[in-house]
């Protein structure tokens, strides 16, 4: 929230209008719902269910808003939005024989939620990106602490991981600026299902700075990602 409110100020934001900060309101509580039912999601159920399904309808809420607040894109475009969600299933597929809970109410709740956070920031106005941002910023905190305070759970992290938790904060916060940004620069169905294949480069860095095997699902899913890519930048020249 300190950095975006930073941000704002240097870019020589104007103050948000009225509809800006009822959207970023809307969007704080939408982006706290969605992040922590995916994490609570992801603790007490099955990976192989909640990754893929909360993925899936994270890109395709807004792709689908897009269309029908933008029209259908250019056909070259089109297949490649189809081979990016495809890309996004075979990212997030992972190992997962284990028995018990799916989560899978969980990760309905966490896609829909992500989703909609995606499509309400990008009915921002042009030029007001965090200034707006602030305010969703400031609308998760407060929906995170009413949850903390209502069911007393524990809040203090170990120190050690404050500025891990610091430098999360700072990359969350680049991604939403840059997609509210490429929605006002395009269309919000390219920069929805591009944004939303930020699971290809969580495969590629844990496979060069944690050593983790590459499965032959997520090898597909990285050259798909790539045709997919290529395709939407072709097809929106």
């Amino acid at each position: 929230m300190a950095l975006a409110l930073g941000i704002a100020v240097l870019r020589g934001e104007s103050f948000p209008l009225p509809m800006d900060l009822a959207l970023a309101a809307v969007a704080g509580v939408l982006g706290a719902i969605g992040i922590t039912a995916l994490y609570q999601g992801l603790a007490v159920g099955r990976m192989g269910v909640v990754a893929p399904v909360t993925g899936v309808l994270a890109a395709t809420i807004p792709v689908i808003a897009g269309i029908v607040f933008e029209g259908l894109p250019a056909p070259m475009v089109v297949v490649g939005i189809v081979l990016a969600i495809v890309a996004v299933v075979l990212v997030t597929r992972v190992s997962d024989e284990t028995a018990g809970r799916s989560g899978l109410e969980l990760a309905l709740v966490s896609g829909v939620a992500i989703g909609l956070f995606g499509v309400v920031i990008s009915r921002l106005s042009d030029g007001h990106v965090f200034g707006p941002l602030t305010v969703v910023r400031g609308f998760e905190a407060l929906s995170v602490i009413i949850v903390v305070v209502a069911s007393r759970s524990a809040w203090r992290p170990p120190r050690r991981l404050l500025p891990t938790m610091a430098g999360i904060g700072v990359a969350d916060m680049a991604g939403n600026g840059l997609y509210i940004l490429a929605v006002q620069a395009g269309t919000l169905a390219v920069a929805a299902v591009t944004s939303s294949l930020y699971p290809v480069t969580t495969v590629i860095l844990a496979t060069l700075l944690l050593h983790e095997r590459v499965t032959r699902s997520h090898a597909a899913g990285i050259a798909l990602a790539a045709v997919a890519i290529a395709l939407i930048g072709l097809g929106s020249v």
